[in-house]
């Protein structure tokens, strides 16, 4: 199994703080902005950015949430083994504020389009944006497209794209892994 560096330490950190900036651009001082991590990989990210953009931008009023997706998948009921649903944190309402999805890897869209139908049970969102670390450009399904992205890449099916985080793999990196 080989593997490719896509991102090293250095590149992640500069790549989220452009990000932040991008965020910041749009959505001013967030208050009327919230932001929702996508379980399980995308509250890394979504944790990341939001302790960037208050200890490095000074914006106080970030409203974080995270997100499960397990029960909303359209493959559900299709794998072999049980899913393992994880924790939603959403403690605000989302009606009428700018919802911004955040997960670590764009894909198939199919993650998101859960994240869309499980939002509604919090309320109805004025706009729904998506920043993703990695966009995997010609493998969507679905015409899901990120409002933000770190990093797009050209990656063939038999290829995974691997994102590290140090608070949960020891260090920040991304690498495109052939399976």
């Amino acid at each position: 199994m080989s593997h490719k560096v896509l991102l090293n330490s250095k590149e992640v950190n500069i790549t989220l703080h452009r990000l932040a900036c991008q965020l910041i651009e749009n959505h001013d001082d967030f208050s009327e902005t919230v932001l929702i991590g996508i379980q399980p990989r995308g509250v890394f990210l979504a944790d990341r950015l939001a302790q960037m953009l208050r200890e490095d931008y000074g914006i106080n009023n970030i409203q974080l949430g995270h997100l499960d997706i397990t029960f909303f998948r359209d493959d559900f009921r299709r794998g072999e083994k049980p899913l393992e649903a994880n924790k939603t944190t959403i403690d605000f309402i989302v009606e009428d504020k700018n919802v911004v999805f955040i997960d670590d890897v764009l894909y198939t869209g199919r993650s998101i389009r859960s994240a869309l139908t499980a939002i509604q049970s919090f309320g109805r969102p004025k706009n729904v944006e998506l920043l993703t670390l990695i966009d995997r450009r010609f493998s969507r399904h679905l015409p899901i497209q990120p409002n933000y992205r770190g990093r797009q890449v050209d990656a063939i099916d038999k290829q995974k794209v691997k994102v590290n985080w140090i608070e949960n793999d020891g260090e920040d990196s991304v690498y495109l892994v052939d399976k």
